[in-house]
């Protein structure tokens, strides 16, 4: 018998996060392309300058109304024949808004980029917002903000941006607005904040994919090239500061079975020269299931299902920006336990961090957290989209069109040592804000036992 000889893999070949061409239409709207073969579906972001604290007064959510509101009909296509429109073409069109601005994300094609192009041209030049279509996402998002508060993961997201932040600051208050502030928003005020904040001058797009045979920089002169606005004024915002002064705060669910767990503060943003290093570090304590957060709480003591530890950047700014950086990120460890074992889950949690604050990390905890934060990289880049976002987040953030690639390197530099001394620094045992949305009359005490800070229970 006659067997096929076994295949054997390949030499490696050598990988580098794709660095983009940097380009500008004469509107003044910033290009950033990158050309990746065989990429047949191409992604474009289009990041816009307009941050939450920019919302009026008492109409927070209206960024969000707006962005929803986008692809609710043009000057050209009613609502319904804006989503025919996009269906004809094969094209995926979402926006959002979060504290640095407005994100539109469009999929589409290769074959089909121009018109799914000039579709998003559309709804960024000459958005109708009909008053029906706003009033209708209006009460939509009234109807979604019940099941937020419903969900133990967000509303302990909420309790603790409100119990970190003071309460003039916007980053202290839900994203998307709250039923008293959403309540208020019409299409006037929505066209408002359009007519405000969102211009050429002010955005930048991001297009990834495979461009052969496709004239880009024709289909982009032709559609977003169309589209015109006054010159971008610099948006101010507030520097960010909280206090981490260590504390718990129970959101009392009674009858909860399960307690979800959210513990932060905030730290700088990616401008700092030591994210690489608590990038590793936090990873080593809770970036995967084979970190010490799941080794001591998920595999030895059987409490949870997995916990994690993550950075997440809040708002960014340039380094030379007047007045200096406003960015900062959000530290934190997140999961769930049952009821019964909060007070010792939390006593086994803050039992790792004075570990790794006395012991440090192992180099093998080192080594394998860069082999999977660097080794598995280029399968994470494998869409378009997955780079087109990275990019766009780069742009959002004042970061060099570099910065990714220049980060791998940097993370595989990085060793034991320097890891664990940005992720002590990241999350000090004592100064730390702990919010447990549980049954409080069963885990109020036992926490208050731990000694980790003045607990307030709050209702739920």
């Amino acid at each position: 018998m006659t067997f096929h000889p076994q295949p054997r893999g390949g030499a490696p070949k050598p990988w580098a996060f794709p660095a983009p061409e940097r380009g500008a239409l004469p509107n003044g709207l910033t290009v950033l392309r990158s050309h990746r073969p065989g990429q047949q579906v191409v992604a474009v972001e289009v990041d816009i300058v307009a941050p939450l604290e920019s919302e009026p007064e008492g109409l927070d959510g209206v960024a969000t109304i707006m962005a929803r509101a986008l692809s609710e009909g043009t000057d050209r296509h009613d609502a319904e024949e804006f989503a025919a429109e996009l269906e004809r073409c094969g094209a995926t069109l979402d926006a959002h808004a979060d504290h640095p601005g407005v994100r539109v994300s469009l999929e589409v094609p290769a074959s089909r980029l121009s018109h799914a192009l000039g579709l998003l041209a559309d709804a960024l030049r000459a958005p109708a917002f009909p008053e029906g279509e706003v009033e209708r996402l209006v009460r939509n998002r009234l109807d979604e903000i019940p099941h937020e508060l419903a969900n133990p993961g967000r509303r302990a997201a909420m309790a603790l941006s409100k119990e970190l932040f003071p309460a003039s600051s916007r980053m202290s208050r839900p994203r998307q607005g709250t039923e008293e502030t959403v309540g208020r928003i019409d299409a006037a005020a929505v066209r408002a904040f359009y007519a405000a904040h969102v211009r050429p001058a002010a955005a930048t797009v991001v297009i990834v994919g495979d461009f052969t045979g496709i004239d880009v920089a024709a289909a982009l002169a032709d559609t977003l090239g169309a589209w015109q606005g006054s010159a971008a004024e610099p948006v101010a915002v507030a520097p960010i500061t909280a206090d981490d002064t260590g504390r718990v705060v129970i959101v009392d669910r009674p009858g909860a079975v399960q307690t979800q767990l959210l513990i932060g503060r905030i730290g700088a943003d990616r401008h700092d020269r030591q994210w690489p290093a608590q990038v590793l570090g936090t990873y080593c304590l809770g970036g995967t299931l084979t970190s010490r957060l799941d080794r001591v709480l998920r595999e030895e003591k059987g409490y949870t299902y997995g916990v994690r530890a993550f950075g997440q950047v809040l708002r960014s700014s340039a380094p030379d920006a007047p007045g200096g950086s406003t960015g900062a990120s959000m530290l934190a460890i997140s999961g769930s336990v049952d009821t019964e074992s909060t007070g010792p889950a939390l006593d086994d949690l803050w039992k790792v961090l004075r570990t790794l604050a006395a012991e440090g990390l192992t180099d093998a905890e080192r080594d394998v957290a860069v082999q999977n934060l660097v080794g598995v990289a280029p399968l994470k880049y494998e869409t378009a989209a997955a780079v087109a976002g990275t990019l766009a987040d780069q742009v959002e953030q004042h970061l060099p069109d570099d910065y990714q690639a220049q980060l791998y390197a940097r993370l595989a530099e990085t060793g034991t040592v320097e890891a664990t001394a940005a992720v002590v620094s990241a999350f000090p045992a004592d100064r730390l804000v702990t919010v447990l949305v549980g049954d409080a009359a069963q885990i109020a005490e036992p926490v208050r036992a731990l000694g980790i800070g003045e607990v307030t229970v709050v209702s739920g």
